[in-house]
């Protein structure tokens, strides 16, 4: 037998069942298209320009909650009268206070950095 006979019953099988397919298909509400016409999927936030947006956020900190944290902080040193943190805390604190302060106009930065360094040494001197 030659190829071309073996494999004749097998796509003729495939042909009667097209039809089959395609009535149920169209049954479903779907049209019995080729596959590069199938659409891709459809996006679940659109293609408009109109889709709602990513939230745009500011990563500059507000001025005067940085403020008001700075002076929060010296003011628990200052009425301290052994170092009111662990010795972990209080070598974070000595790194992002004057970090913190970088945030202020310069010269409430540098007065800021210059009280609360003075605390912190007399604090380690305590």
């Amino acid at each position: 037998m030659d190829d071309h006979t073996k494999r004749a019953p097998i796509t003729d099988a495939m042909a009667a069942c097209r039809p089959v397919r395609a009535r149920r298909r169209q049954a479903r509400g779907r049209e019995l298209t080729p596959m590069a016409e199938t659409p891709r999927q459809l996006s679940l936030f659109g293609d408009s320009k109109n889709r709602m947006q990513p939230p745009v956020r500011s990563y500059a900190p507000d001025p005067a909650s940085i403020r008001k944290r700075l002076h929060g902080l010296l003011a628990q040193v200052q009425g301290a009268q052994t170092m009111p943190w662990a010795a972990r805390d209080a070598l974070m604190w000595e790194t992002v206070f004057p970090q913190m302060a970088n945030w202020l106009p310069q010269d409430q930065a540098d007065e800021l950095r210059a009280a609360f360094a003075r605390e912190i040494e007399r604090l380690k001197g305590a």
